[in-house]
């Protein structure tokens, strides 16, 4: 967490009503994936200023590129609304518990806050296998909240790759 961190204690709470409204958004996001045959994850980032400013979904398929991962392509867009790569005072909502290299990414972009759904327990950055964005090593850390909508966020991965396994193609 940064000396100078602009959030409410109260928003530690995954229920918070600010959370489960954007990860409402965020969902929407990983149908939009699922529609596209890709991994349903979905990302949306909101500035306390200006509302939300980026909404992206995995599109790792669609443009065959391996980093195309949603919080990439948010963090890109991101970066673009507010013409500067430091995303102070935004927060970055995320289906999944984000990798290492969107976790990695969150703190180069001096995101305050990362807020995720399910766990990732094959990847997840955040709280399940590393910790990246709270490594003491680095020069800016993220807190962290997860669990928002946490079922809704695991169905949609669960059942997606259900239906791929169903198809042989998971």
């Amino acid at each position: 967490m940064t000396d100078s961190f602009p959030f409410d204690l109260s928003l530690s709470d995954p229920r918070h009503p600010f959370h489960v409204e954007h990860m409402e958004m965020a969902l929407d996001e990983a149908r939009a994936a699922e529609d596209e045959d890709e991994v349903p994850i979905g990302c949306v980032i909101v500035s306390l200023e200006k509302g939300v400013i980026a909404r992206a979904h995995n599109q790792r398929e669609m443009l065959k590129d391996p980093t195309a991962h949603a919080e990439m392509i948010a963090i890109t867009q991101a970066a673009a609304a507010l013409q500067s790569w430091r995303l102070e005072n935004c927060v970055l909502y995320v289906t999944l518990e984000p990798c290492p290299m969107c976790a990695g990414a969150s703190v180069l972009a001096r995101l305050p806050m990362v807020v995720y759904g399910a766990t990732d327990p094959k990847a997840g950055a955040c709280d399940t296998l590393y910790h990246i964005t709270n490594d003491p090593r680095l020069n800016h850390r993220s807190q962290v909240v997860g669990g928002v909508l946490v079922q809704r966020c695991a169905t949609i991965l669960s059942e997606f790759f259900a239906a791929k396994r169903k198809l042989g193609k998971g």
